[in-house]
This record gives structure tokens, sequence and C-alpha cells, in this order.
């Protein structure tokens, strides 16, 4: 979307609502600006960095037939590609205006994102939109490693605290890139905490801003996690679908099942106070992750108009 030279003042509506649980003040909050067409890209900004949220999406309308919306997705410093509460949450805000407004929508949307198109499958409860899973725009991309004692670094542990039998403290993406480190135990998850310093010497060289850490749970496709961005404003995240996607499509692809569907639980925002729980699903094929999907509830919370723009 090309960006406005003016604009009138025009009062748009916006929704916020808690992403990945089932209750009002759990989760992931998510600020969603509806009637964004027109606002530039430094008035998006600033409406982001005033809500303050780890994110905040604009809804405009889709520029290919047969897409449901262009979606842009700001964090309070920057405008991401891609990521996964925005995509969730967006989409069932989205859901409930069109069906509020008397429309017929289905259960299926397409976002138009930086990343790519993403698919959307709604999830209902007795015919009402109560959730929302999403498919990565991106195949798995396994990019740089770093060594124990940085990953260590970047989370205030002891190199002993990570985990490096199944993969190295590597950064992968299948729409946003981020340092996927495993640890030992919960009680290093527990313990781990972003080191400013560490972060801002180990991770712009590597392509990334955030720190991903998750250890085994009890149960096959368990997965326990905390997420650390402090470079992007975020010191740590209630939930991170986008993180959680590219993190079970690696473990999908390292186990030695060469055709396999598995699904995922992943628990994160726990040790923060906003309990959080992402379910996944991955499909392999032939040894090759084909898909990943992540999905989740939304529960509403806020709505009111901005003056801006």
């Amino acid at each position: 979307m090309a960006d406005s030279t003016q604009s009138t003042s025009t009062q748009r509506r916006y929704v916020t609502v808690d992403v990945f649980t089932t209750r009002m003040f759990g989760g992931n909050p998510l600020a969603v600006v509806l009637d964004a067409e027109g606002l530039t890209t430094p008035q998006m900004q600033a409406i982001a960095t005033e809500f303050n949220y780890s994110e905040t999406t604009f809804v405009l309308p889709p520029r290919e037939p047969g897409h449901t919306a262009h979606v842009r997705i700001f964090t309070a410093r920057t405008e991401v590609p891609f990521a996964g509460h925005p995509n969730v949450g967006t989409a069932v805000v989205l859901a409930r205006e069109l069906e509020t407004q008397g429309n017929s929508i289905g259960d299926r949307f397409v976002f138009e994102e930086g990343a790519g198109a993403v698919p959307i499958r709604l999830l209902r409860d007795a015919g009402k939109v109560v959730g929302a899973e999403l498919t990565a725009p991106e195949p798995l991309s396994i990019r740089s490693s770093v060594s124990v004692a940085e990953a260590a670094a970047c989370l205030s542990l002891a190199p002993t605290d990570i985990a490096i039998a199944t993969h190295p403290p590597q950064v992968i993406s299948v729409g946003l890139p981020f340092l996927v480190v495993e640890l030992t135990s919960r009680d290093a998850l527990r313990r781990a905490k972003p080191n400013l310093s560490a972060h801002e010497q180990v991770l712009p060289p590597i392509g990334t801003d955030a720190v991903f850490a998750y250890v085994r749970g009890a149960a096959a496709g368990e997965l326990h996690a905390r997420m650390f961005a402090p470079l992007d404003a975020t010191v740590e995240d209630p939930a991170t679908g986008s993180a959680t996607a590219a993190t079970i499509a690696l473990l999908a692809s390292l186990q030695p099942e060469r055709d396999a569907d598995v699904a995922w639980r992943v628990e994160q925002g726990v040790d923060m106070g906003r309990a959080s729980l992402l379910l996944g699903r991955t499909e392999k094929h032939a040894g090759v992750v084909t898909a990943v999907h992540v999905a989740g509830y939304v529960v509403p919370v806020m709505r009111g108009v901005l003056s801006a723009g």
C-alpha cells in the first residue's frame, strides 16, 4: 500500500483482545485498528507505540481478489512481516465485525502480509467465532547458530542450562526469525531473563532481535516456552505464535518419521503471570515439513475509536 501524503481527520474503530487464552487478562494483548485505509506508515507506527503492546495490526482492503484483507503488523518500534498472535486475534476481530454487519463469511480467511499470504481457519463454538488457526506463510529456514556460551549469556543462564542434543542454539524462521534455544529443565526456563548487553552483542549480527527458549514437557508434543525481545521493546512476550511455529517445524523436521502429522501443545507466559496456550500442528511428508499451523482462542477486552488520520 502506498502511503498517503495527506489525510483528513477520521474516526477509526479499534478493538483489543487477549490471544491464546480463554480468559480476560491472560494470553497476549493485541490492538486491531479497523478502517485503517488512508493512514500513513508513520501514523501506524505512532498508534502502535501509543498502544505499547507487543503488536498492533491495521486492517486494509485486500490487494488481490479472493483475499480477505491486507494486514500490517507493527511492534512498538517497527513493522514486521508476520507474527502469530496478531493473525489469530485479527481474524477473530474481523470475523465478528463482519458477522455483526450481517455478512456470511464462511470459515476461511487469507491475509496479505509482508511475508506472503497467510491462510486462516476460523474456530467456532456454538456457531460463534472464538479462535483461529494460522498456517505459516514460509517453509522452515534454518539460519545462523551461536555458541552455547552466547545463548546462555542472552538468557542470564549457565552454559550447563543449554541443551544441544537435538539442535544447537539456532536462528530459524517460518516468516519471522528467532534465536531458538532448548533448555535442560523447567527450572532453567523459570530462571531465564534477558541480558540486554548480550542481546545487543549477539543478536543483530545473526539477523534477529529475539530469543525463544523452551523446554520439553512430560507428554509427547508438549513444550513450555518463554520469549524475550528487549531490543524490540518487549522484555518478555506472553505468547509468540511465529516462534512457536518455527520451533515445532524444526522439531518435526528432526524427528525420524518421514511421514507424520503431529499435534503440539505449547504453554507460554506462565512465569510472567499471563498464561497462554498455543495449539500447533505440523504436517510432514517424504521427510519434509510441508505445513505448520498454530491455533488459539481469543477473548475480547476493549473497543473504542481513534481520532487519528
